[in-house]
This record gives C-alpha cells, sequence and structure tokens, in this order.
C-alpha cells in the first residue's frame, strides 16, 4: 500500500485544513505532530518507533527533506 503525506491542521480534535483532496471512504493515517508537553525520548521507546516506522518514507531523502523542514522552521521563528 502506497503512503501519501498530506499537510492537515486538526484544532481541538477537529480537522480545520487539509492540502489536497482525500478519497471517498474511510483512511487510517498515522499523526506525528511536535509537542512541547513531552521530554526526550528513551532510547528503548525510540528503538520501538524506529521499527514500527521502518519503510514509511522509503523514497525521501533524508538530508533534502530535513533542510526543506529547517528552513520552514527558521522562517516561521523569524515572524
Amino acid at each position: 500500500m502506497p503512503h501519501v503525506i498530506a499537510n492537515v491542521i486538526i484544532e481541538d480534535g477537529q480537522l480545520k485544513y487539509v492540502d489536497r483532496k482525500l478519497p471517498a471512504g474511510k483512511i487510517r493515517a498515522h499523526i506525528v505532530y511536535d509537542s512541547v508537553d513531552k521530554g526526550p525520548v528513551s532510547k528503548s521507546n525510540t528503538a520501538k518507533l524506529l521499527r514500527e516506522t521502518a519503510g514509511l518514507y522509503k523514497d525521501i531523502k533524508a538530508t533534502h527533506e530535513s533542510r526543506l523542514l529547517r528552513d520552514e522552521w527558521e522562517r516561521d521563528a523569524k515572524n
């Protein structure tokens, strides 16, 4: 099953914005988000997370994507 990434905004548990048309019917999704409430992740939890998500983004160039994310974070920090 191919993975498609859609950027969304969820506010108070409600979907407020989706950047693309979603298919009809039910969608199974993984939500990945940043949380300032949580401290550092333990090594055992990190290993478990890596096992669960291995292969999700196998066609993504990590160096390029991390550069794009860093540029976006820096742009948002200046505002």
